[in-house]
């Protein structure tokens, strides 16, 4: 199937591009889909709902778990993001440790 003919469908009906205005002997400069704002804003609030939908679905999903922590509702959204936020404090650390001065290789 032609799924990509479809997704670009969906992608030109969420992400409109601009109106053309016309041609004014300029060379047209080609429209992506984040260089208007409202099409960032609807791509976030599509993140967020996204987000938010996995989040309540987190409550209603039976999960096999291994360790009685891992049944704890939202344990991998908060494991995740604490993982994160840790490894980016270590390499702040990291750095200060490993840092070279701006000419140490000439």
């Amino acid at each position: 199937m032609a799924w990509h003919y479809f997704l670009e469908k969906f992608l030109d009906f969420i992400f409109p591009a601009c109106p053309d205005d016309g041609d004014k002997g300029q060379m047209k400069k080609e429209i992506k889909i984040f260089d208007k704002p409202q099409n960032v804003k609807r791509l976030l609030y599509i993140f967020y709902a996204s987000l938010l939908v996995l989040l309540i679905a987190d409550f209603f999903i039976h999960k096999h778990a291994d360790f009685p922590w891992e049944a704890a509702p939202e344990f991998f959204a908060v494991y995740g993001f604490v993982s994160c936020v840790a490894l980016i404090f270590i390499a702040k650390i990291l750095r200060k440790i490993v840092k070279r001065k701006e000419n140490y290789y000439d």
